[in-house]
């Protein structure tokens, strides 16, 4: 059973490393033509050929090509009213010679639309009546009876996600694109969160002014609840943090510690963010912080004056974490 999952890996893997050489003028056309469309991708295939499809389409789709997928079948009884002159059809078969996908090629070609076909015989109808052809030919099948498509069908939706992934290259695709096709789950949060959206800002920020004691710092860490607090100048100015880590490692030397200025125990130069950052990005800095990881963070304006607070425990809340 061991040997058998291996080899079926092992087959696979040839089949992706395979197509690498392919990767040539067809392909860059391919890319080049969809770019330049101002249509949509249609997707088309059918049985596994149209599972593979399904999730091409998808991907295309959340990084920035229009794509949708399209059930050959349905196709010839009605739903090629989708297609147009102005979109590209991605065709689907291994074989080439499916004999859905070779029923709608004729209309397809009468709309107008043109075709890029995902074929692993170059010589097949599909092959022969398409723009461009991408070559996802395997030397073999995964499956030991040689029938159940497996490495032609991993090598189909590699094929796909290398055509995703050079179009949202090209279409220079930012995280800030991406979140807005993912607004929802604990991606879209971490995508269109920022900083301004979870931190604690006035009366909720905990600021004490430079001078102030160990022990008035302390009631405003206890009344703020966030186990810190921004220390300031008279101008509003960050000048450092002291969290209640620093006073119970400083009440070790005795009661009169809580006596003393808190610029004596703060962290001068503290890690910040300002608000218009993404809240991963607060996450990154407290999570990369050393020698040690922190719980909470400053935020400041352009001025260094500081306006708020953020906490890890807002990040969890948040589903950023």
């Amino acid at each position: 059973m061991i040997e058998q999952a291996k080899q079926v890996l092992s087959i696979e893997a040839e089949a992706i490393a395979a197509l690498i050489p392919r990767i040539n003028d067809q392909f860059s056309a391919a890319v080049h033509m969809i770019l330049a469309g101002t249509g949509r991708v249609i997707v088309t295939g059918i049985g596994k050929s149209g599972h593979i499809g399904r999730k091409i389409a998808a991907t295309l789709s959340s990084t920035g090509t229009p794509a949708f997928f399209l059930h050959p079948a349905e196709g010839i009884h009605g739903d090629l009213g989708m297609v147009t002159a102005d979109d590209i059809v991605l065709a689907l078969s291994y074989s080439g010679e499916t004999e859905e996908m070779v029923n709608i090629l004729p209309v397809v070609r009468r709309i107008g639309a043109r075709v890029i076909a995902m074929t692993g015989r170059a010589n097949s109808t599909l092959a022969k009546n398409a723009d461009i052809m991408l070559d996802v030919a395997v030397e073999r099948e995964a499956c030991p009876l040689g029938l159940a498509p497996t490495a032609s069908t991993t090598a189909t939706l590699a094929m796909g996600d290398a055509l995703a992934v050079a179009l949202l290259s090209l279409r220079r695709f930012t995280p800030e694109n991406f979140a807005l096709f993912h607004p929802g789950g604990a991606l879209g949060r971490k995508l269109l969160l920022t900083v301004e959206n979870v931190m604690h800002t006035a009366e909720s920020n905990p600021v004490i002014t430079i001078g102030k004691s160990v022990k008035e710092a302390l009631f405003v860490i206890t009344a703020k609840g966030l186990g810190a607090t921004a220390v300031v100048d008279e101008a509003g100015l960050l000048v450092g943090i002291i969290t209640d880590g620093d006073i119970r490692r400083g009440l070790e030397k005795g009661d009169d510690f809580l006596n003393r200025p808190v610029e004596k125990l703060m962290t001068k130069t503290p890690r910040t963010i300002t608000k218009d950052k993404l809240a991963a990005q607060a996450l990154n800095i407290m999570e990369k912080n050393t020698p040690h990881p922190i719980t909470v963070l400053p935020v400041v304006d352009e001025d260094y004056h500081s306006v708020g607070m953020i906490h890890l425990t807002d990040l969890l809340r948040q589903g950023v974490v």
